[in-house]
């Protein structure tokens, strides 16, 4: 199961309490203040992991606290510190504060380490307030409190190509098709109900990342259809490539709608460069694909590219077009 979104809580741990004791030596005739410090309370720390792709096991476990640090002893015996809690969290991953919305942390590098929340500080002991006229403090530090916060991880694919189209664009079968993903394909509508990342080989020794993003319809931004829930999705690629159906009766009013649900979403995705693809060339005879010749798009450079994932028509086109758009980009 694909989970890209959810709410946890997190705690780094309370320092320990400073100790007061006193130790009784023979070359110390009234004693002295001997109480250690306490331990400093357990980081929250977040990595990012590669081997991870969704965030299924934060739907069993919410609460991720840290230990606290433990209270200092006598003798001058320092506390234990608590122990850190690290959180693993695919890349691509943003940490959200629940209450305010701000973003904390955006792991989009793999292997990257971060301490969230520091543990609080270990309170001194009363040996360390010990002056000339102050020989016998009976006082210690308590230690500090950790941090609380509900946050919200929200998972976002890095890819270098998004893939934007109607329910039944074609956009399964085309990742299918040009990468070792196995999406699911059917003919009815919304037949991709989570996004599908898949990695294409380029010539000899090149590559890309696809995402497959599930249909968006007139009105997603207010949440129809699947509404927004996978945009998020395409707001790390590099480009978008627009898929219309070549049976369509109108391109033009297609690819508007689409952009436009786009840009209501984010203007920024509207800023990326932009490719547009006719598919399912194979429903069509030679003759009618002739008479189409090169279809311009208004708000895209370049001519639509026509291909069938069915027969392979057309697709090494299409990736080469991909490969030199992502070379400028």
């Amino acid at each position: 199961m694909f989970i890209d979104y959810v709410q946890i809580e997190i705690k780094s741990g309370d320092g320990g309490n400073g100790a007061i004791t006193f130790r009784r030596e023979k070359y110390v005739p009234k004693g002295g203040p001997s109480g250690g410090n306490g331990g400093f309370g357990g980081n929250v720390i977040f990595e990012s992991n590669d081997s991870l792709s969704t965030l299924l096991d934060f739907r069993y476990k919410r609460k991720y606290f840290a230990g606290n640090g433990k209270p200092g002893g006598n003798s001058l015996k320092d506390g234990k510190d608590g122990e850190d809690v690290t959180v693993q969290v695919p890349v691509g991953t943003i940490i959200k504060d629940a209450d305010t919305d701000e973003i904390l942390l955006d792991l989009s590098e793999k292997n990257k380490r971060v301490v969230l929340l520091k543990g609080g500080k270990g309170g001194k002991g009363n040996s360390n307030f010990a002056t000339p006229t102050r020989r016998t403090p009976r006082f210690a530090e308590n230690g500090k409190p950790g941090v609380y916060k509900k946050i919200v991880l929200e998972l976002k694919l890095i890819a270098d190509v998004g893939l934007v189209g109607f329910p039944n664009a074609g956009k399964s079968t085309l990742i299918s098709k040009i990468s070792a993903a196995r999406p699911k394909i059917a003919d009815y509508p919304f037949t991709t109900l989570e996004p599908n990342l898949g990695i294409v080989r380029y010539r000899e020794y090149e590559s890309f990342t696809v995402a497959d993003i599930p249909g968006i319809i007139e009105g997603a931004h207010l949440g129809k259809g699947l509404g927004i829930k996978f945009l998020r999705h395409i707001e790390r690629t590099r480009i978008l490539l627009f898929l219309i159906d070549i049976t369509s009766e109108n391109y033009q009013k297609d690819f508007d709608t689409l952009y436009n649900e786009l840009k209501k979403y984010s203007k920024k995705l509207v800023d990326k460069k932009i490719l547009v693809a006719l598919s399912k060339a194979d429903l069509l005879d030679s003759q009618e694909l002739e008479k189409l010749g090169k279809i311009k798009i208004k708000k895209v450079k370049k001519p639509a590219i026509i291909f069938s994932s069915a027969t392979g028509s057309g697709l090494q086109n299409l990736l080469d077009e991909i490969w030199e758009t992502l070379k400028k980009t």
